[in-house]
């Protein structure tokens, strides 16, 4: 599961720049990563901001919203009500949009299509904006939204000016997902002619240094290296010429076809890391972990009350963001840094 942070004025360039020093060894620049568009009910957007918090990922996932203005018009010429929809964009490792998007798909029946993101035309009177080429991105959307062949804005939409949802991973996840690439070999800038196996040394004095990441180190007593048979880079043919597509549109088909060989690459892995070793009995690995109960803080006996409240008055868990004291409750329990999602989660029974 990932950690979800809001981080307001700023845009996706500008955390793309500042990753490698914000983020360290999570974030992998050699990672491939890509830009896709997700449209879905507007009372659902509060669940859609915070959907990296149930979703296994290796690397920083960027969102920020887009609310259509004065080129609002544009969009109701297509058949599509602005005011009845939120627009994300996603700046995403492709090798983590497959997890990413699986639950909607297979699940909510979202639909995958391309949209042409365009500049909005001068005659708009829009106060600022910049011109750039028409770009065409994969758009993923709610079944219950229309379709539209495009979308505008004032800026690219990796410039898009707004509060950014960045979602990191755990650091569990992000050395799994680190060793899938290496594995399949896709997703990575560059691969070396001749792939090596690595073993990472760990001493007590880089343990130290790193951050507190207590709940995820597993000793072992022995390292096994396994030389792993070289796996082909999934292609898909494009319709009329039979060529492959790009390695986004390979590993983004696999969305609906269950992930294929990544999947299985990282059910493989996790089991080989919970193989009991010699030194360290079965038994050992099944004893519960038990920690002591933190009192509740006042803004989560808040934050229960206000969700119990609404459920006893039979409002569905997604219409919640729809009372006025939601977003207040919200944004006092995020300047203390509590999470709100797992308590939610826990309450309503949300899947």
């Amino acid at each position: 599961m990932g950690i979800t942070a809001m981080i307001p004025g700023t845009t996706i360039d500008g955390l793309l720049s500042e990753a490698e020093e914000r983020w360290k060894d999570i974030y992998d620049s050699e990672a491939l990563r890509m830009q896709v568009i997700l449209i879905c009910p507007r009372k659902e957007r509060k669940i859609l901001e915070m959907h990296g918090d149930m979703v296994e990922h290796g690397q920083p996932v960027i969102g920020v919203f887009h609310r259509p203005r004065a080129e609002a018009k544009l969009l109701e010429e297509q058949g599509l009500n602005p005011r009845d929809a939120s627009f994300q964009f996603l700046d995403i490792a492709t090798t983590d949009l497959g997890p990413w998007m699986q639950h909607m798909v297979t699940t909510e029946k979202w639909t995958r299509g391309s949209i042409s993101i365009q500049p909005v035309p001068f005659s708009v009177d829009v106060p600022a904006q910049r011109w750039f080429e028409n770009i065409t991105m994969i758009c993923f959307r709610h079944p219950s939204i229309p379709s539209i062949e495009r979308y505008y804005l004032p800026f690219p939409p990796t410039s898009i000016p707004n509060k950014c949802y960045v979602s990191l991973p755990r650091r569990k996840a992000a050395e799994l997902a680190r060793q899938q690439a290496e594995i399949l070999g896709v997703g990575r800038a560059a691969e070396p002619a001749t792939p090596q196996p690595v073993v990472v040394e760990e001493t007590t004095e880089n343990l130290a240094a790193e951050p507190n990441y207590a709940s995820d180190i597993v000793e072992v007593s022995d390292v096994e290296v396994v030389q792993h048979e070289s796996v082909p880079l999934p292609t898909v043919d494009k319709e009329g010429d039979g060529g492959p597509q790009s390695v986004s549109d390979a590993i983004t088909r696999a969305t609906d076809d269950g992930f294929g060989e990544m999947q299985a690459a990282g059910v493989e892995l996790q089991e080989r890391d919970v193989t009991p070793t010699p030194e360290t009995p079965e038994n050992a690995m099944e004893a519960p972990v038990t920690e002591a109960e933190t009192p509740q803080s006042e803004i989560e006996i808040e934050f229960r009350t206000l969700v119990l409240e609404l459920l006893e008055n039979g409002v569905e868990p997604s219409d919640m963001v729809d009372d006025p004291r939601w977003d207040s409750i919200n944004e006092r329990a995020s300047a203390v840094g509590f999470e709100t999602w797992p308590v939610f989660m826990e309450l309503t029974s949300v899947q």
